[in-house]
């Protein structure tokens, strides 16, 4: 890992990618070529997800932020560029639940849920954009959810996915002029301690709780981090440089 940037490679940042979905990305991008900058609210949590980009000879940077709070997304935004280089890609896949029936739900559970999904999403496309306007190419990939379709007990949360979609569509105006592309992808289950967590509040163990997901999903199992990893590979890809504004839902089936 150099402290010295590296511009002929192209950086991408992945927030949240300590573990689940977000470890997965960063590794996948480090496969496509990337140098990974690994945010995650806990820096010393990103260690596995950088040893695994280093064991196959990935260059990558772990950076502690609080997504929500603008100051440390503006230094930790500085810190990739000064020490991996300025980036051209953000995964915006940071998130949190805090599950609640409606009239359950308090102030602290609302906020915390829009303030790292939506907040958190704004304040570091507003800190990467610079750089990729200045370079004239650059990709964001938003992680929006099955549960913007509506889903009980997480009003919070589908709201902050569902506004992650025209989050996204609204960036694909305006930046596309400068060379930058904005997509959303929406997983349906994913086999992630966050889900794992979901079961156990449910009180259902979480082999049960995935085979019963798994049948009545049309595509009969269920979603792996590496699933949406791919799809995020594609929506970071040269290849893709005509594809944005859209929102591409990996659930096994419409819905998921």
């Amino acid at each position: 890992m150099s402290a010295t940037p590296q511009t002929e490679q192209r950086v991408a940042i992945v927030t949240g990618a300590a573990r689940g979905i977000g470890a997965a990305t960063a590794l996948r991008l480090a496969r496509d070529g990337f140098a990974v900058a690994v945010l995650d609210l806990d820096e010393a949590a990103c260690a596995e997800t950088i040893a695994a980009v280093e064991k196959e000879g990935g260059r990558a940077l772990a950076v502690g932020v609080d997504v929500a709070d603008a100051a440390r997304v503006e230094s930790a935004v500085a810190r990739v560029a000064a020490e991996l280089g300025p980036p051209a890609v953000l995964v915006n896949n940071a998130g949190v639940t805090r599950d609640n029936l409606l009239f359950k739900m308090d102030e602290t559970e609302w906020d915390a849920v829009i303030g790292v999904h939506l907040r958190g999403a704004f304040l570091m496309t507003r800190a990467a954009q610079a750089h990729m306007t200045k370079a004239g190419w650059g990709r964001v990939v938003n992680l929006s959810s099955v549960s913007a379709l509506g889903n009980r007990g997480q009003v919070n949360y589908s709201a902050a996915k569902a506004g992650l979609q025209g989050f996204t569509k609204t960036l694909a105006i305006e930046l596309g002029k400068f060379g930058i592309t904005a997509n959303a992808v929406a997983p349906g289950f994913i086999v992630t301690e966050m889900t794992a967590a979901t079961a156990e509040r449910l009180g259902v163990p979480f082999e049960e709780f995935k085979a019963q997901r798994a049948a009545v999903t049309p595509v009969p199992r269920v979603g792996e981090p590496d699933d949406i990893a791919h799809a995020v590979s594609f929506f970071a890809s040269e290849g893709a440089g005509f594809v944005t504004g859209q929102v591409l839902y990996v659930a096994g089936g419409p819905r998921g």
